[in-house]
């Protein structure tokens, strides 16, 4: 798969290094990584403008020149290579992070700085950040999210790889500066980036609308339409495939689910079409569930007889549920179902096989969105990882759900994306309990 070039930011002795990765792409049944730079030197650059002054005007040779995407990073405008915060990497910082505390946020961003120190090791043949790596494989502990971390046991683990980074970390950025290059680069040309980069940050400013000019959802005055899926349910038909009604609306200002803060959701499976709830506290997900198992429930009158007489879920934590309990026990709860809360399973893997241009990227978008809420929902990292953007899954996604003229296309086949789709889809439905 020919994947995209990435502008990345290196937190290093001398500062900050702007350069460019190329995760693993495939050319000539081969695959492949790099960095810009040439063999083992890797080419970093003091600011962006001089990493976009030297895209634009070097004639050298280089490892990312026959890369599939280099035709179109020549041709990006100078604010679209500012590498975003998923790919800056302070690590002259993670001695420090690997002291402090290891929460969620801790955790993600060593394994993040770990990993592509890993990938620079391999790349550009350093010999200190192999064995570092290789000699000490309890490193990897930290691929696998907190659950390696819980309790006694996972916080000593924690201490040694914190007190195994502080013993060795010096040699590893010892050896990323010795590679560091920063090749010369036209004064004028740079001057022009930089300039540019002013322009597009000064636009961006302009654009940023004032807290007087945004639409609140509910507020006095609010016109704008929204498609909905109202659920009606059908007091003579009480059978497990009980019709579901679409019906187009508008969402009101005293509509029930808005003031909860609690969202019906609709999810079709290879096995048939259920209901559920989600909400979210902090931004994370709680569904309608326990322990990391999401019930879903075939028609309107089984979940709202499981709403009135249960609560032995996490949804009954939730301040504003009793409402809802309360509704469904006099028998007056509603649903509707929006459409940005309707998720289409089956078909998707097929759909991926056959390529980005002809999948339905909003209906993609919308199932990712559901995979990663449940895989946090559960506590399980792998669903993240299997979609980030380092892997061919996650690049093949976000192209297809952000499609850019001016990005390569990724390159057929798409198999090992549509099998990978196809084992998360089948672990999100193993999280599914289905209540009668």
């Amino acid at each position: 798969m020919a994947g995209d070039i990435v502008p990345i930011e290196l937190g290093l002795t001398d500062g900050n290094a702007y350069t460019l990765w190329a995760p693993r792409w495939r050319e000539d049944d081969e695959e492949w990584e790099a960095f810009l730079g040439l063999d083992e030197d890797l080419y970093g650059f003091d600011d962006v403008a001089h990493l976009v002054g030297y895209i634009r005007s070097t004639d050298d040779e280089h490892d990312l020149v026959d890369h599939p995407a280099w035709s179109t990073v020549v041709e990006l405008q100078a604010d679209e290579l500012v590498p975003d915060k998923r790919h800056t990497y302070d690590l002259i910082g993670v001695p420090e992070l690997a002291a402090d505390d290891p929460t969620p946020e801790n955790i993600a961003e060593l394994e993040d700085a770990l990993e592509i120190v890993r990938i620079l090791g391999e790349v550009c043949e350093l010999g200190k950040i192999t064995k570092f790596f290789n000699g000490n494989p309890i490193l990897g502990a930290v691929t696998a999210g907190t659950r390696n971390f819980v309790g006694r046991d996972g916080q000593d683990l924690w201490v040694r790889i914190g007190r195994l980074i502080a013993k060795h970390w010096d040699d590893v950025i010892d050896a990323l500066d010795d590679v560091l290059e920063t090749p010369d680069v036209d004064d004028a040309v740079a001057a022009a980036a930089e300039a540019e980069l002013a322009a597009a940050a000064s636009a961006e400013d302009e654009d940023e609308p004032e807290d007087d000019d945004l639409d609140l959802v509910g507020d006095d005055g609010d016109d704008g339409d929204e498609s909905a899926a109202s659920l009606v349910d059908d007091d003579d038909d009480d059978t497990d495939t009980e019709a579901a009604e679409l019906i187009e609306g508008e969402i009101e200002e005293d509509d029930f689910w808005v003031n909860v803060g609690i969202d019906p959701i609709q999810i079709t499976t290879s096995d048939g079409e259920y209901l559920s709830l989600r909400c979210y506290l902090d931004d994370e997900p709680v569904f309608l569930g326990k322990d990391g198992t999401i019930f879903v429930f075939p028609s309107i009158r089984s979940i709202t007889r499981f709403l009135a007489e249960d609560d032995d879920h996490d949804l009954a934590k939730v301040s504003t549920f009793d409402d809802v309990r309360v509704a469904a026990t006099d028998g007056v709860l509603e649903f509707e179902v929006y459409d940005d809360n309707v998720y289409v399973l089956p078909g998707l893997a097929e759909d991926i096989a056959d390529g980005p241009r002809r999948i339905d990227g909003e209906q993609l978008d919308l199932a990712v969105e559901l995979l990663l809420d449940a895989g946090e929902y559960a506590d399980d990292e792998a669903v993240g990882e299997a979609l980030s953007s380092t892997t061919p899954l996650g690049w093949f996604i976000d192209y297809a759900t952000n499609p850019d003229p001016k990005r390569l296309a990724p390159s057929p086949p798409f198999d090992n994306e549509s099998e990978a789709f196809r084992a998360l889809v089948h672990d999100f439905e193993d999280r599914l309990e289905r209540k009668s």
